[in-house]
């Protein structure tokens, strides 16, 4: 590479050196400063990033032609930064709200647990007290989740009176659990 002593005239800016690393800096601080806020929305973020960038030119020892050349250096690494970091920080924001809904579907209180453990046994004790026709229509549409047309054909009758007798089971179902007393999940 060129030699600093040789050519004290010489246009090519030494990263290393204090006299051109300070003239970089003065040169596109504000620069690049507006290129990574631009892409992280952050300014704290974005002036990290900056100097991340210059410490690299500076730790690397990079010898570049002339001021423009440092420059549009810099901003490239500047851009690829800020890049990867916007990248990470939606991956990060979208790991979070996943954790956050899986937490909320995951665990439920000792309260709602007991509330929703009565409320099954409610529900089991007055099945039981239903007329076998009504209880076993509930029984398949509820439990074995089958249509009132699929209901009909186990039980050998029309998909009319598989209605009439949902609609009935449900109504003295609800009469025997009370409803006030149930806990229902939101």
């Amino acid at each position: 590479m060129f030699d600093r002593q040789e050519g004290a005239q010489s246009a090519h800016i030494y990263a290393a050196n204090e006299a051109d690393f300070r003239k970089v800096y003065d040169a596109v601080m504000s620069l690049l400063f507006k290129v990574s806020y631009r892409i992280v929305n952050d300014e704290e973020a974005a002036e990290d990033l900056v100097h991340d960038s210059l410490i690299k030119m500076h730790e690397k020892q990079l010898v570049f032609p002339s001021l423009d050349d440092a420059k549009y250096w810099l901003i490239r690494v500047v851009k690829n930064a800020s890049l990867n970091y916007a990248k990470r920080k939606t991956r990060e924001r979208k790991a979070y709200e996943r954790a956050l809904k899986e937490d909320r579907r995951q665990t439920d209180s000792g309260e709602t647990e007991l509330l929703k453990a009565e409320t099954m046994k409610k529900t089991k004790e007055a099945l039981n007290k239903l007329p076998v026709n009504l209880k076993m229509v509930l029984i398949l549409k509820e439990y074995a989740e089958l249509n009132y047309k699929e209901i009909g054909r186990v039980l050998g009758i029309t998909e009319g009176n598989v209605k009439v007798r949902v609609f009935r089971a449900r109504e003295q179902l609800a009469k025997l659990i009370g409803e006030d007393d149930v806990y229902l999940p939101r």
